[in-house]
């Protein structure tokens, strides 16, 4: 099966973008995963092809019109399920939706209702600043999916009837950051996809260990030299010791978390933990 991410945007041009190299553009090369764009202004409907408006109430910037994506997003949800075409090396195709939005049964809505029977079997994601954050369990889901449908949010946002209208969409947030546009945030949520995809990583156990994959960060890493400006290996992963070295790295993990990640320790642990500052307090009083 072929992992298709499908990708609503206002510049098609940035995919498959750094995902056409390394792992993903391997993968993508070999038929593992399959990307198709849809150019969210081919379904506007007037002359100069609008999408956004002001905002309802006033305020700074502009706001995605909820129409145009719903038709956008219908006609996606319509298609998605349609392998895309492959293409010589590592690109995404370009779903020219230009064609289907000039009937004009799409203009009037008649189609958009119509796509609306077709339901997706891949979930639909908005990359939006008011999502609920990504987590890694989230990602293992997605990537043991056929696939994905993101759309990329630009300007202020969406109009919240969108979502009103498609509950089925999640809307998903990288971090607490806020960006030009969701297509970066897209392009990392797929990234962190394809590298789970099977046969893309080199061993099939190579992320278990990864932070976020046990509610942890992962423990720090080391390799040769053995002697870097005065600073040397720590001597359990040099002894050859797999039980030692196990417990150092798992001991590691669980501090550098309780201390960096306060959130993550108490969801690992299932209870209330004291704030960061507390806890190096602590850790301090415990060491020699």
């Amino acid at each position: 099966m072929t992992f298709t991410a499908t990708i609503l945007t206002l510049y098609p041009e940035m995919f498959p973008g750094p995902l056409g190299v390394s792992l993903a553009g391997r993968a993508m090369a070999e038929g593992k995963w399959a990307c198709q764009t849809v150019q969210i202004r081919d379904f506007a409907t007037d002359k100069h092809r609008t999408v956004d408006d002001t905002p309802a109430g006033g305020g700074a910037g502009m706001v995605l019109k909820c129409d145009v994506l719903a038709r956008a997003l219908d006609h996606a949800i319509a298609t998605h399920s349609v392998r895309p075409e492959r293409v010589e090396g590592p690109a995404c195709l370009s779903d020219d939706g230009a064609e289907a939005n000039n009937d004009a049964s799409t203009r009037n809505g008649a189609s958009t209702r119509s796509a609306r029977t077709v339901s997706s079997a891949s979930p639909i994601l908005a990359m939006t600043p008011r999502g609920r954050p990504i987590t890694q369990q989230r990602i293992r889901e997605l990537a043991s999916g056929p696939g994905v449908i993101i759309l990329c949010g630009r300007f202020e946002g969406f109009d919240e009837r969108l979502f009103e209208a498609r509950p089925e969409i999640e809307q998903v947030s990288l971090a607490d950051i806020v960006l030009s546009g969701g297509e970066m945030a897209a392009l990392t949520i797929l990234d962190a996809c394809i590298r789970l995809l099977p046969g893309v990583m080199g061993a099939a156990s190579s992320g278990d260990d990864e932070s976020f994959e046990q509610s942890l960060i992962e423990y720090p890493h080391y390799t040769r030299p053995q002697e870097w400006e005065g600073r040397t290996i720590p001597e359990v992963l040099r002894s050859g010791d797999h039980a030692k070295i196990a417990a150092w790295r798992k001991a590691r993990s669980e501090d550098d978390t309780r201390l960096r990640r306060p959130d993550l320790w108490e969801r690992h642990e299932g209870v209330r933990v004291e704030p960061a500052s507390g806890a190096r307090r602590k850790d301090k009083e415990r060491r020699p």
